[in-house]
């Protein structure tokens, strides 16, 4: 099969504003304790007013418990299709791609276990923010994704993350992508140099500080 290519503008439709970049950052980076996180918590890490936090939606998708807590922006603590381990907590990612991203933002190795939708096999792989993807298996697995631009209403995961799976062979993501018009699909490896590590760069802070985790 042939290999997609990312499109050019892909960064600036996916990239977050701003605030909303500070906000996710420290949320992932708090997550990744396995824990939820409170409003004051989150508040603090992305340096803003907890008040004018609680006043103002952030994000149609994230997940709260009972408490308001929040338990989910990408990386969630609610299962999901994309297991993903670090520092000895089970959490989970939104979609396939997730995976590839947050290590680097939240400074930790982590282990990914994810099933392909086509074969139903397991796909796993190590993401370092140093070493990249290692340990994939098996090692032509690949990465569908959706054009951002696709997105409707502010819905990221129902329009975006849901079809964004991994799949075990290039056949199987040939037929993903065949029943899914519009996605790209790449190898794991490129679908991390080209896609993956560059948005993390976009969502790490400017100012270099050490991640909370």
């Amino acid at each position: 099969m042939s290999t997609d290519s990312i499109p050019a503008d892909v960064f600036a439709t996916i990239a977050p504003a701003d605030r909303d970049r500070a906000l996710l950052r420290a949320a992932l980076r708090l997550l990744a304790h396995g824990a939820p996180v409170t409003v004051t918590e989150l508040a603090a890490a992305a340096g803003v007013d907890a008040g004018d936090l609680e006043e103002t939606p952030i994000g149609a998708d994230i997940e709260y418990d009972e408490q308001g807590r929040f338990l989910g922006w990408g990386l969630t603590l609610n299962p999901t299709p994309h297991r993903f381990t670090v520092a000895g907590h089970q959490l989970y990612t939104w979609c396939a791609p997730d995976t590839l991203v947050f290590p680097a933002v939240i400074g930790a190795s982590a282990h990914v276990e994810s099933e392909c939708p086509v074969t139903v096999s397991a796909v796993r792989l190590t993401v370092d923010p140093v070493t990249g993807v290692t340990d994939l298996q098996p090692a032509a697995a690949m990465v569908a994704f959706v054009d951002p631009a696709g997105i409707r209403g502010g819905q990221v995961r129902a329009t975006c993350c849901n079809p964004q799976m991994f799949l075990a062979t290039p056949d199987a993501a040939e037929q993903w992508r065949s029943e899914h018009p519009g996605m790209t699909v790449l190898p794991v490896a490129d679908a991390y140099t080209q896609l993956a590590r560059p948005l993390a760069e976009a969502l790490i802070d400017p100012a270099g500080e050490a991640p909370c985790c």
